[in-house]
Parts: structure tokens; C-alpha cells; sequence
């Protein structure tokens, strides 16, 4: 398994949140999602199937700005 943190703009309530989530799950081999509101980060596990170039269009493609940060 994988795992990547994303720094996530407009991450302001809990129905952002949801729409972020449905984005990121509807990938293959993603395991694990914590969001963070008061961070505005986003931790996923991942396996092989899916890289993070991949999630973070999601995450941009769900109407979000987001970037990589260290792990």
C-alpha cells in the first residue's frame, strides 16, 4: 500500500467533504481516506492501481485546488 497527502482548497464543510470523498472512492485500489477540515488535508491509502497524479485529478475534477505535501 501507498499513501499520499494532499493539501485541498475550499475544503470548508462537511458536504465538501462528502463530494471529495465519493470523488476519491470511486478509484480503483483506494483503501483509506481521512480529511481533515481544520487542515484542509487529505491522507489516502492506495494500492498499485491508481497513482497519485490520478487522485489529485479527482480531487481538481470534484471542483477542489489541491497539490501534493510531503509524507
Amino acid at each position: 500500500m501507498h499513501r499520499q497527502l494532499f493539501k485541498v482548497g475550499g475544503l470548508n464543510d462537511i458536504h465538501r467533504m462528502q463530494m471529495l470523498t465519493s470523488a476519491i472512492q470511486d478509484l480503483p485500489s483506494v483503501t483509506h481516506i481521512d480529511i481533515s477540515l481544520e487542515s484542509s488535508e487529505v491522507d489516502v491509502e492506495h494500492g498499485n492501481f491508481v497513482s497519485p497524479e490520478e487522485i489529485l485529478q479527482a480531487i481538481v475534477d470534484a471542483g477542489f485546488d489541491a497539490e501534493y505535501t510531503a509524507h
